[in-house]
């Protein structure tokens, strides 16, 4: 008898194991090779290759640390975040997934689990990470990193590293495995399995209110760069349509070949650029795809409830896919930029503004503000919402959860190198010109601050009234170099301005121009020459406008898993938290745009209404529910029996508590950084009556922020101090009890896998060994199916013959 076991009991060569390689192959009751245990295997080679990365990346830290009085080559942050990346994930990641993960190929994961071909669907590894990556990396490892500079590399470059190797990284691995683990949940109904309805209603509150801040945020950050710029709007409107073409290639025309969609969706994306420039210089074309910023809103809500609403492989992880694709091209000829231009370091290791809370790019001491300042790069709440109820209903199996969790968080990480790079190396008086806004150019110009000189005359006064030095410890200048020249003071910023096609940089707060300029310095060096500039300039803004627009796709996803499990701990909504149910996906989804949209569409019509009056409390908000993903982790860690192993998620979540409830104390009640001390000095002018209309106005706008910033900052710190109270409360009576194991978790009961997939970005040599003999049992399966099949349609049609045969006499 033909079966699928007999036929593949006959291996092809390329499938043959040795022994040691036969006891690593994970097999299944069928006899299927499902997966491959992990296991680090040393030889002389490796351990001589990883002696020589950790006596580089101590070096490299060395000269980091303790340069004085002289300029380092950029170069060495690139070797320096490289180095620690390839031993954390190595080997601290590795340690993460054998002892508290241990992670098990063998069992089925929620998208092989459900499979609704909708919501939870496998995807490619290598699509999943980059549809990943795509969701995590907004504006924060951009923006953050320039802003922080201020106060020097050092802190920021020891916040950036370690922060994610032992932190950021580890959140969102760990949150990707316990919702993975529990078929696909999302972090509110998480928290209500394993603390209880009130732990699970205060943190689906808490986010559904700072995912719709954050997207909001966001928005407006890519809006502003968008807006009027009919290369940008053309160039990004592209991607969707690439999309949907490469999401249909892939699944109904070419399955499973995803190196020939990725060559696809490269070659489209390079038109849609190439497109979107020579747009942008035809007359007649480029006011087509010029809109207003309201027109943008419109367009961007629409766009973002489609994403959400509709099935995940047709648009989500193609666009995102793609996204990452532009990404990690931009980030890989950036490297190779700062490699040849061989940049050096401006700015110093810490600089006088580390020891004041009066920095012009954000007020507050180094603790605990530049953690809060530095945020995506190395930790971020919002990173846990994703990497739990999205990516998980997409992973094909648990051994990959280490490269898609901590790996892509390490390249987010990377990002913020390089932003932190770019402005560290341009002149530090164009660095604070561009990032110093008017009020406080004239505060520091002082008496040298004129009303009729240009802004690059007061930019240059207030520079030179600072107390800031540069790496070699003399007073900043302002400079900047051009076709072989150096111009100083003002002729500086405008000689700038004109090589990025810009009219004046001053005062061009937030970081974007900053990177941009950045960018734009290293692409020059290698790809076009100085007359490139204002091209690459360009480049840059839509880069990070599309850095952001990923984010709030698959935010606007999040938001809606939230509002559908907030709306189902009432009793006749409970269907509202089933994500495979049609309806309420839509409902969800409308109210989770409508929430961010109205906020977005009113920060674009009034500058000091909707998203604006709430950009100051993001960072803090964001930080807190970091705050919150680590406490969830630590219980699941703690329920499971792990207790010795807590305090990999505990000591980030102790340092992270200490950070934001200090920040949140201080906005809160300090007489100079609190809201409500702002809100006192407004009340204040307004009673005063030395204001003119237009003054008024504006200070009463001011006010009404201040008070509502205030509010939600005392909103916030109350509902995460309630939360983390539920989650220590759980672990001690867990502790107490002593009722550890799977069996008192919400974790989901065995379900045995039928699939094969790698691990890794790069299959090994097994895997490719185990993916050969997979497919040729299946393959042998599938042919005795359709065997099997025609035997009983054959019998179906010979039963009748035979009847009419016995009754027709001979």
């Amino acid at each position: 008898m033909d079966t699928a076991a007999s036929a593949a009991s006959q291996p092809a060569p390329q499938t043959a194991y040795t022994p040691e390689e036969e006891r690593r192959v994970i097999r299944n009751t069928r006899g299927l090779p499902i997966g491959i245990k992990p296991k680090m295997v040393w030889t002389w080679p490796k351990a001589i290759i990883w002696a020589l990365v950790a006596i580089t990346c101590a070096i490299g830290w060395s000269v980091l640390a303790l340069a004085r009085g002289e300029r380092i080559s950029a170069v060495w942050f690139l070797v320096v975040a490289l180095c620690s990346y390839a031993i954390a994930y190595r080997f601290y990641a590795y340690y993460i997934q054998i002892k508290i993960m241990r992670t098990n190929d063998a069992n089925a994961t929620p998208a092989e689990r459900v499979h609704d071909g909708a919501n939870f669907e496998r995807a490619d590894r290598r699509v999943l990470f980059g549809q990943h990556f795509a969701a995590i990396s907004g504006a924060g490892p951009l923006v953050g990193p320039i802003l922080a500079a201020q106060m020097g590399y050092l802190p920021s470059v020891l916040w950036i590293i370690l922060g994610v190797i032992f932190a950021g990284a580890v959140q969102d691995m760990l949150m990707l495995w316990i919702s993975a683990k529990r078929r696909g949940r999302s972090f509110g109904q998480m928290a209500t399995d394993e603390m209880g309805k009130i732990g699970g209603v205060i943190i689906s509150v808490f986010l559904v209110v700072v995912t719709a801040i954050a997207m909001a945020f966001l928005a407006l950050v890519a809006i502003k760069a968008m807006a009027s710029s009919p290369w940008a709007v053309f160039s990004l409107g592209m991607t969707i349509p690439i999309a949907l073409v490469m999401g249909c290639y892939e699944r109904f025309l070419r399955p499973g070949r995803v190196i020939e969609t990725t060559a696809l969706g490269f070659v489209l994306l390079v038109a849609a650029i190439v497109g979107g420039g020579m747009i942008a210089s035809n007359p007649t074309l480029a006011p087509i795809f010029t809109l207003d910023a309201k027109q943008l809103v419109v367009a961007l809500v629409v766009y973002s409830f489609a994403a959400a609403a509709l099935p995940h492989w047709l648009l989500v992880t193609p666009r995102d896919y793609l996204s990452t694709l532009m990404k990690i091209g931009t980030l890989a000829l950036l490297v190779v930029g700062i490699v040849i231009a061989n940049p050096q370091v401006d700015m110093p290791g810490i600089s006088t503004l580390a020891a004041r809370s009066d920095g012009p790019t954000f007020s507050g001491n180094l603790f605990p503000f530049l953690f809060i300042t530095i945020a995506c790069g190395a930790l971020s709440g919002f990173h846990g919402a994703v990497s739990s109820g999205l990516t998980p209903k997409a992973v094909e199996k648990e051994n990959q959860i280490r490269m898609i969790g901590y790996g892509s968080m390490l390249v987010e990480s990377f990002t913020a190198i390089i932003a932190l790079i770019a402005a560290i190396t341009i002149s530090q008086g164009v660095y604070f010109s561009l990032n110093m806004s008017a009020p406080q150019i004239e505060a520091a110009a002082g008496s040298a601050y004129s009303a009729s000189a240009s802004p690059e005359q007061n930019a240059v006064a207030a520079v030179g009234n600072m107390d800031v030095k540069d790496i070699e410890g003399n007073q900043m200048q302002v400079t900047w170099q051009s076709h072989g020249t150096t111009y100083k003071g003002a002729e500086a910023l405008t000689q700038a301005a004109h090589d990025v096609g810009e009219e004046s940089i001053v005062s061009r707060t937030g970081g974007a121009t900053t990177f941009a300029i950045g960018m734009a310095n290293f692409l020059k060096s290698y790809l076009g020459g100085e007359g490139t500039m204002a091209f690459w300039y360009h480049f840059a803004i839509m880069f990070e406008a599309l850095f952001i627009l990923t984010t709030v796709d698959n935010g606007t996803r999040v938001a809606r898993y939230q509002i559908g499990d907030l709306l189902g701990n009432v009793r006749r909504l409970r269907r509202f938290a089933d994500p495979t149910w049609r309806p309420g996906n839509l409902v969800t989804t409308f109210i989770a745009t409508a929430a961010w949209g109205t906020m977005l569409y009113m920060g674009v019509a009034d500058a000091n209404g909707g998203i604006n009056a709430m950009v100051p409390i993001f960072g803090i908000s964001n930080q807190l529910l970091a705050a919150g993903c680590l406490m969830l982790v630590t219980v699941c860690v703690v329920k499971a029996g792990l207790t010795k192993y807590a305090w990999i998620p505990a000591v980030p979540l102790a340092w992270d508590v200490a950070v934001t409830f200090t920040a949140d104390f201080q906005k809160i009640f300090d007489p100079q950084l609190g809201y409500f001390a702002a809100a006192s000095a407004w009340r204040a002018k307004i009673d005063s009556g030395a204001l003119d209309p237009a003054a008024l106005a504006a200070a009463h706008a001011s006010l009404s922020n201040a008070y509502l910033d205030g509010a939600l900052s005392v909103f916030f710190l109350v509902m995460m101090t309630a939360f983390l109270a539920v989650g220590l409360k759980v672990c001690v009576a867990t502790v107490r009890s002593r009722r550890y194991g799977v069996e008192f978790t919400s974790e989901d009961p065995f379900v045995e896998s039928s699939w094969f997939a790698p691990s890794g970005l790069l299959a090994t040599k097994l895997e490719r060994k185990a993916r050969a003999e997979y497919e040729l049992m299946t393959g042998a399966a599938a042919r005795v199916d359709e065997r099997r099949d025609e035997d009983l349609d054959d019998d179906a049609e010979a039963r009748p013959l035979a009847g009419v045969a016995v009754g027709v006499p001979a």
